[in-house]
């Protein structure tokens, strides 16, 4: 099991998702107002965020659309698209946090509900960075998962002490499409910054506090103080540098993972041409919204 240095972003929501949040917040805004005023702002917001969002799927689409698919044994340096087998011998595999499914990628959120509408609310989130290896019969490389859009894995949803637990995964076994950065990493010349990763790693458990709080809130008082900082600090230089010593020992390793210049990071489990047709429906989807919205202003002016 490698685990690589991480890198610093986030980019785990598709544009898709955030668009039906802000759907239904500008939404809620507006029938909050209840003023004609009010509406044509909203409709102004849905208008742009549909827009917005339409372009973004329709530009995933042409991604995968421009890129060749390349076999792993000769797939050159830079961007590319591959499809193979996810690999994973049994002591490779990671355990899901709550349901504890053995699998190669989990993602979670967990899920309060709000009183007194009795509506969910998102608490906590995470996924794991762990690299798992991919193959397609003309050779192999490892595939990091930090920063990717992952697109139809399993999901499984429990419920525990009021909560709602959504977990979703990827199994060794599963057909991929892969479209990132394809390089060489040669870990004995890979330049590594103990410091700009060990913040990186605090900021990734600042960003899911329940899970912060478990592990390192010691007396229990619900607040991480600076004590338990200090600790927290300290096992995230030891992980760090854990991590940093694996790669130095790697030699050189093939890896995918979120490209360097912010072009869109995929991995999915329908094959190209069927994930390009889900960002295509979506594209279709917002811009519709987006017409919708621009009619709505169009009649209230009339």
């Amino acid at each position: 099991m490698i685990n690589l240095p991480r890198l610093t972003g986030l980019r785990e929501q598709h544009s898709h998702q955030l668009a039906l949040i802000g759907y239904a917040a500008v939404g809620g805004f507006g029938l909050h107002l209840g003023e004609t005023a009010g509406w044509r702002i909203c409709l102004w917001l849905i208008f742009a965020v549909g827009a917005l969002a339409g372009v973004a799927s329709y530009r995933r689409a042409r991604a995968i659309a421009d890129i060749a698919t390349s076999r792993i044994g000769s797939a050159a340096q830079g961007y590319v698209e591959v499809t193979g087998l996810a690999k994973a011998d049994p002591g490779e595999l990671i355990l899901t946090p709550y349901s504890q499914i053995p699998c190669i990628w989990y993602r979670y959120r967990v899920y309060s509900r709000e009183e007194p509408r009795g509506e969910w609310r998102q608490i906590d989130s995470g996924s794991s960075h762990t690299t798992f290896e991919m193959s397609d019969g003309s050779g192999a490389c490892r595939v990091d998962p930090e920063h990717a859009e992952v697109m139809a894995p399993e999901q499984r949803v429990t419920y525990r002490d009021g909560d709602k637990l959504v977990e979703e995964m990827l199994f060794a076994g599963s057909q991929l499409y892969v479209l990132g950065e394809y390089t060489t990493v040669r870990g004995e010349g890979e330049a590594l910054s103990v410091s700009a990763d060990v913040s990186a790693l605090l900021a990734d458990w600042k960003a899911h506090p329940v899970q912060l709080k478990k592990r390192f809130d010691l007396n229990g008082d619900g607040e991480i103080d600076l004590r338990e900082w200090e600790l927290a600090r300290r096992l995230a230089t030891k992980t760090v540098e854990r991590q940093h010593r694996a790669v130095r020992q790697l030699g050189e390793l093939n890896l995918l993972r979120a490209p360097r210049d912010g072009r869109m990071f995929l991995i999915s489990t329908l094959p190209p041409h069927k994930t390009r047709r889900r960002y295509l429906w979506w594209s279709a989807f917002h811009l519709g919204v987006a017409a919708l919205a621009m009619g709505a202003q169009i009649a209230m002016k009339g």
